[in-house]
């Protein structure tokens, strides 16, 4: 499976280093992808139609993506995957991270504002996000720092995340109506 893995991840990241443009581009959905998508979210906040079900979309989504990078750092705690580039998989085309490589957190992040707003039954707005988070997590791969199974894993924690909070934070209570009717 791991020769499955590296290979997918070779492949990514050999698509790297032929375009500037596009090398240019992955650095920068990789940088500033994460603070866009919150901005995104949060500019919801305002937004006319059906009010209290976005804002309680919104809150699930910030809880979600809590939720999922907290998983990951338990993760951590027993898994202690070298990056790719540490052993010669891929070639870095940012700086290197302090960090163990799985799961990958921008994958988490991303993927779990994705399934909240869809497993909410918001599709337009869940797809857009998904395509984002999508874009996001393939640039990790393809910038060499992650091993593809390291951005599914991500994902996936994301994913969890979203649905934990989704049956445990209902819409309509009184904690939910509270957090919701401020601003």
């Amino acid at each position: 499976m791991y020769e499955l893995d590296a290979a997918a991840t070779h492949a990514i990241n050999g698509l790297a280093e032929r375009s500037a443009a596009v090398d240019f581009l992955m650095i920068w959905v990789s940088v500033i992808g994460i603070p866009l998508l919150v901005l995104a979210v949060a500019g919801q906040w305002w937004r006319q139609t059906d009010r209290p079900h976005t804002r309680h979309v919104l809150v699930a989504a910030g809880l979600s993506f809590l939720l999922g990078l907290a998983l990951n750092q338990f993760i951590l705690l027993f898994v202690h995957r070298m990056r790719p580039y540490d052993g010669g998989i891929t070639h870095l085309l940012i700086e290197r991270s302090g960090d163990f490589s799985f799961p990958s957190d921008h994958a988490t992040a991303t993927f779990a504002i994705a399934a909240t707003f869809l497993l909410h039954g918001m599709r337009r707005l869940g797809c857009g996000f998904l395509a984002a988070a999508l874009l996001v997590t393939f640039s990790r791969v393809y910038l060499g720092t992650h091993y593809a199974s390291d951005a599914l894993g991500g994902a996936l924690t994301g994913v969890v995340a979203a649905a934990v909070v989704r049956s445990v934070f209902w819409e309509g209570t009184r904690a939910d109506r509270f957090i919701t009717d401020i601003l």
